[in-house]
């Protein structure tokens, strides 16, 4: 079990580079859910099933989804100023 555990935390090392390197922002937007979807499956495989699934549900889905609303609304903003 300790093999997957460090798999997923070198996983998560290459997408934490990813997100930071990345030029596009809503590809970083991806790299972070992605990120925070592999925390949780390093919470399953250290036998913290709750953990993960808040891990799953907050940082994965919720974060993530009001990143791309708030890059939405950002753009939305900046096309109307550039009018």
């Amino acid at each position: 079990m300790i093999w997957v555990t460090l798999a997923l935390v070198t996983l998560l090392v290459v997408i934490a580079f990813y997100a930071v390197i990345c030029r596009s922002v809503i590809a970083a937007i991806v790299a972070v859910g992605v990120f925070s979807f592999v925390v949780s499956a390093i919470f399953v495989a250290l036998r913290a099933p709750d953990v993960a699934m808040t891990q799953a549900v907050v940082g994965a889905g919720l974060t993530t989804a009001f990143f791309v609303i708030a890059l939405d609304k950002t753009e939305a903003a900046d096309d109307q100023e550039s009018r």
